[in-house]
Formats: structure tokens, C-alpha cells, sequence
């Protein structure tokens, strides 16, 4: 028997992966989402949709008078860490106002658990090199991070307080798509910005040359959205059954690729070259950083399916659509 999921910002990229995931294995779903990103297209017919702004503790509250869900899923937050620098308050704001009350409406509702998307951004540049364990050093380099990390203390705090359970999900670089109707149509993301240049035959511009790693461009932990889509059905059937009480994991693959790596994965994937322009850092991002994934495997039992390739290819075979939406 399924249990009933109110998701926030499931109509994202994200989100509406996870949506899906979660109503394949039986559980009933619930979207709050204000649309300013998301769309409502990517929601099975059948998933109420709740058109809402999640920092209005009164809109958040009535939704879950409404539908009485045993557990929330918040993925609603502002995410480009180049913006975040530019508008630090806006991203305080929006993310924090807007995940405490969600913890509000949760404690006033006895919501049972709580899952929360954060992000690898809390660990800012990491002091050791190699895998990043949960437990290592958190000094998160922008805006965006920290306000990831002061949301993991909100739910700790809240559910001490409330007594629901609770898990925080630290993604790593998230591609891919499950289908087009799915697909990332946003240009934050690494992945759609080649692809673009790619379609355009424009060149694309790696940020940064000079970085300690094997190419001098920055190296990160891509992660298929699908398999992010199964860590949070595996994280939610955790929380249900007690495996999970108070805990954050890393959802990534254990592997980094490098910026100038990924442009030849899209290469390899497009069958058409792609030529690239070497710029300055960007301001708050790290030279490397790549999961430790022991912990989520031996907690909820989850780990990635797919590769480099598998990640590149599907984005790459629905770009074209996604652009269009």
C-alpha cells in the first residue's frame, strides 16, 4: 500500500522525475508548485496539481488540509549558483522563507516524514581531495550553498522540535532525462548549454582552464536524473519503514568527469563537433567535487544505473523537443 507524498517544485526538472518515479511504485502524489520554472505538462493527468508559492504558510497549509499527506518531498527552490551570487537575498529568501514554512504547515499537520533536496554545494571546495563523505567539512562557496545548508539545520531543528523524520538528499550535477516531456529545458545546467551550442554551432565556454585536476577544467559528479528519481523513491520507502531517521546522503555516482571530458561525451552523443572557448573561474565554484556514495547504498540500498554516456545521449535525444516546450 502506498502512502500519500506532497512534492514540492514537482513540476521542475527534478521534481517532476521524481513525481513520476514515485507514483510508478505505487504511491499517491500530491504537486505543489508555483509554475515561476516548472510545468505543469510534465504531471501525469491524474497528479493533483496545487498552484502555489511555498513561502505562503497559509497556501502551504490549506493544500495540506486539503490532501493530509504522511510525508513531504521539498524540492521548491531557486538553484543557479551564478545568480545566487548576484542576488543573494532573493535566494535567503526564497529558499529559506520557503522551507520554513513548510516546516511549519508539516509540525501543525503532524506530517510523518520529511525528505529535503540539498546539495553537494554545501561542501564548498573540499580540504582532501578524492569521494566527499557526509560527515566531511561543510563551508559552502556562494549563496546558494549556504542557504542548502542552513535549510538542512531548519529540518534538523524542526524535527527535533515536531517529531517527524526526516533525510536530506546532497545531489551532486543532476542530467540527463527520462523523456522529453521531462527533459531539463532550462540553460543553468552544463549539459542543455552544450547541447545548445551544439544545435547552434556556436562555441561553448568552460569556465575555468587553471584548475588543479587531470585537464584543468572543473570536475564534477554527473548523476542521471532517473537515478535521482529512484534515490528519492528508496529514501521515501526508508522513511516510511524507520531505516532512515535523521540523516543526509550523497546521491551521486562515486565518478568525476571533467567540463572538457562532458563536451566530448556530447560530441560522442551528437555525432557533430563542438568547439569551446576557455574563460575565466566563475566566482564560488570549487575545482573538483565527487560523492562518496558508501552510505546511501548501505542505508536505503540505492545506487546508480547509469553512466557518462547513458547520461549524455538521453539528454542529448531530447533536447530538441524539451527546447520547444
Amino acid at each position: 500500500m502506498g502512502m500519500r507524498w506532497l512534492v514540492t517544485g514537482g513540476a521542475g526538472y527534478i521534481g517532476a522525475h521524481v513525481v513520476h518515479a514515485l507514483q510508478a511504485t505505487g504511491n499517491d502524489v500530491v504537486v505543489g508548485d508555483d509554475l515561476s520554472t516548472g510545468i505543469a505538462a510534465r504531471l501525469p493527468q491524474d497528479v493533483p496539481l496545487e498552484r502555489l508559492d511555498v513561502c505562503d504558510l497559509s497556501a502551504v497549509g490549506e493544500a495540506m488540509s486539503r490532501h493530509r499527506p504522511d510525508g513531504v518531498i521539498h524540492l521548491a527552490a531557486r538553484k543557479d549558483v551564478a545568480e545566487s551570487t548576484r542576488q543573494p537575498l532573493r535566494y535567503y529568501q526564497q529558499n529559506l522563507d520557503g522551507l520554513r514554512s513548510v516546516l511549519h504547515a508539516v509540525a501543525a499537520h503532524k506530517v510523518k516524514h520529511v525528505l529535503f533536496s540539498s546539495s553537494a554545494a554545501v561542501y564548498g571546495n573540499p580540504v582532501r581531495p578524492g569521494p566527499i563523505l557526509e560527515t566531511a567539512f561543510t563551508k559552502p562557496e556562494n549563496p546558494y550553498g549556504r542557504t542548502k545548508l542552513i535549510g538542512e539545520w531548519l529540518l534538523r531543528d524542526a524535527a527535533a522540535s515536531a517529531g517527524f523524520s526526516w533525510a536530506a538528499l546532497r545531489y551532486f550535477n543532476v542530467a540527463g532525462a527520462g523523456s522529453a516531456a521531462l527533459a531539463d529545458s532550462g540553460l543553468t545546467n552544463l549539459v542543455p548549454r552544450l547541447l545548445k551550442a551544439v544545435k547552434e554551432g556556436s562555441s561553448a565556454t568552460v569556465y575555468g582552464g587553471d584548475y588543479p585536476t587531470r585537464d584543468g577544467s572543473a570536475i564534477r559528479d554527473y548523476v542521471h536524473v532517473c537515478d535521482v528519481a529512484e534515490a528519492h523513491v528508496q529514501a521515501a520507502l526508508a522513511l516510511a519503514g524507520g531505516a532512515l531517521r535523521a540523516d543526509v546522503l550523497n546521491v551521486g555516482r562515486g565518478t568525476g568527469a571533467s567540463v572538457l571530458e562532458m563536451i566530448n561525451a556530447v560530441v560522442r552523443a551528437c555525432g557533430a563537433p563542438l568547439s569551446y572557448v576557455v574563460g575565466p573561474r566563475r566566482e564560488g565554484d570549487p575545482g573538483e567535487v565527487v560523492a562518496s556514495v558508501g552510505e546511501i547504498a548501505k542505508k536505503v540500498g540505492w545506487a546508480a544505473r547509469f553512466g557518462l554516456d547513458d547520461i549524455v545521449a538521453s539528454a542529448a535525444g531530447h533536447f530538441a523537443l524539451a527546447s520547444a516546450v
